[in-house]
């Protein structure tokens, strides 16, 4: 056997540096293969942020209200939309009752936010709200200064609906406020009632008086 050693001495050195060669070549030279990170989903998460966010910064569309009262079957608080005219809200309040005087209303003049739709009744005096419409902005068909006010402490609650911003509710509020802690001293008294600010008061002050 060391003679068979001896003799093969050269091929098994070779053999050898041969498998040691194999082992250098796989432990360091293999190229290792990195997988590139999937970003499909990432991708499509910052396409839909991008899209919530165009939609978030999008302006609400502009609400109208305005307040019908009168001489109409269904006298409320409507919600409208831009380009709808006074006929329009009417119709959406049940229409015209049999006594309600329709010449004195501007059926095709455009609605705007915080308007005040007032139907009279056939032989009714103006008031605070003159027939037809009005809102703060005074618009077409909106209260004059020289027009006569409203006494808050002699008015009834049909006069006091007259009023912007006032409804059945705040008309018994005012009502029993009078009722129960006497006349109003001065107009600004009126804020003592729960529901107007000051905001409400602002659109009401020159429309009232108290003697």
């Amino acid at each position: 056997m060391k003679d068979w050693m001896i003799a093969h001495k050269m091929h098994l050195v070779a053999a050898g540096l041969i498998a040691l060669a194999g082992i250098y070549y796989v432990y360091f030279y293999n190229p290792v293969t990195i997988a590139s990170p999937k970003i499909d989903g990432v991708e499509n998460q910052l396409s839909s942020e991008a899209g919530k966010k165009e939609k978030d910064t999008k302006q609400p569309s502009e609400k109208i209200i305005v307040d019908v009262k009168g001489q109409v079957k269904h006298p409320g608080v409507y919600e409208s939309s831009k380009g709808e005219r006074v006929g329009d809200l009417i119709t959406r309040a049940g229409g015209p009752t049999e006594t309600a005087d329709e010449n004195k209303v501007n059926f095709a003049e455009h609605v705007q936010d915080e308007m005040v739709i007032y139907i009279p009744a056939k032989g009714e005096e103006s008031s605070a709200v003159e027939a037809g419409t009005s809102n703060a902005s005074a618009t077409p068909g909106s209260t004059s200064s020289n027009q006569e006010k409203i006494n808050i402490n002699k008015a009834d609650a049909s006069q006091l609906q007259t009023l912007p911003g006032i409804g059945s509710a705040k008309a018994a509020a005012i009502i029993a406020y009078r009722d129960k802690s006497g006349p109003f001293n001065t107009v600004e008294d009126l804020k003592n009632i729960s529901g107007i600010g000051e905001k409400t008061f602002e659109k009401l002050k020159d429309l009232i008086a108290v003697h």
